[in-house]
């Protein structure tokens, strides 16, 4: 998190003790989302993802969506002991910006923010697809796994720019080509750009493209094959709480890369609030893996069928359960 030592060499002690106000308000949220939203929230994404490769044959588009989201939100879930015990609690080394580690757990936390602004936005176009054209197949299960595929080498590529950004911001001048390059708020600028502008865009499109066919009665709107009307609540559900809890981070990455790139910040007012509020951003981001399995469970109304087919799988073995093997023989029969 951070920490009050920037303070403490100041003779102003109005902003010590707001400073450790601050600190006591984020380390309570912090204590609680790592006692309540931290277990829960790795339980539930571990519970998606399972759950629905157990039962392929019965998953959906929107579940295959789901299931990236879900590894993502188990990657950010695994990370936010070692960020909210972070650098100014616990001093810990790994916490050290010019630390190789510090940078490899940056970059997957970029990566998994990517995969999830850009499965929820693909979500949201496929949905688009299924509604106007529900017999074609564009948006198929088949096809949604290899779009998932691509968002992974997609997120993966383009924090690799990052990570150029960010190795080089902390190497040896000496490197020539590493000089040039020596500027982290260029790599906040892109994430804040691809990560959250471009999906914005798209989603907001889409939603446009939804509100207009569903405002148009059709031939297609008594289809059987359409997806269920469910998946419409869970869409909702989804992209504005993505957009609510990401938000406030990308925002704040944003007014931060351009205060760097003014200079050195002189308003005390900002310089006391700003720490707070980025802490509190990030915060946020890493909630958004512990509220989206919650709504998956809740609103996808299979979700529940599907997690009891899996435990009384576990339960019987593959020989199945006795009542079962009875119905089968009465069948046969």
């Amino acid at each position: 998190m951070w920490s009050c030592d920037a303070f403490n060499s100041t003779k102003n002690s109005e902003n010590q003790h707001l400073c450790h106000d601050f600190h006591l308000v984020l380390f309570i949220f912090s204590l609680l989302y790592l006692i309540i939203c931290f277990p829960v929230g790795l339980c539930y994404n571990a519970l998606l993802v399972l759950v629905n490769l157990c039962n392929k044959a019965s998953m959906t588009m929107p579940d295959v969506y789901f299931v990236n989201i879900g590894i993502a939100g188990l990657i950010i879930s695994a990370m936010a002991p070692m960020y909210l015990l972070g650098p100014a609690n616990t001093k810990w080394a790994i916490w050290n910006f010019n630390n190789e580690v510090y940078i490899t757990l940056l970059i997957l936390f970029n990566i998994s923010s990517l995969v999830i602004m850009y499965s929820t936005t693909l979500l949201s176009l496929d949905y688009y697809i299924e509604r106007a054209l529900p017999r074609t197949y564009m948006s198929s299960v088949y096809n949604t796994k290899h779009v998932c595929g691509f968002i992974w080498g997609g997120a993966m590529l383009t924090s690799f720019s990052s990570l150029l950004f960010y190795v080089c911001n902390h190497v040896s001048t000496k490197i020539i080509e590493c000089s040039k390059m020596q500027n982290k708020e260029a790599a906040d600028a892109i994430m804040v750009f691809i990560g959250y502008v471009v999906p914005a865009i798209a989603v907001l499109y889409a939603f446009v493209l939804i509100l207009r066919i569903r405002n148009e009665a059709t031939p297609l709107d008594h289809d059987t094959g359409r997806l269920d009307p469910s998946v419409h609540r869970l869409l909702i559900a989804t992209v504005c709480t993505q957009f609510t809890l990401w938000t406030p981070y990308y925002v704040t990455l944003l007014v931060n890369t351009f205060i760097n790139a003014q200079g050195k910040l002189t308003d005390e007012n900002y310089i006391r609030v700003l720490p707070f509020i980025k802490s509190v951003s990030k915060l946020l981001a890493f909630s958004s893996s512990f509220v989206m399995p919650l709504l998956y469970r809740y609103i996808n109304k299979n979700f529940p069928h599907k997690l009891r087919r899996l435990l009384k799988r576990i339960h019987c073995g593959n020989q199945g359960c006795s009542h079962e093997r009875t119905v089968v023989q009465q069948v046969m029969t």
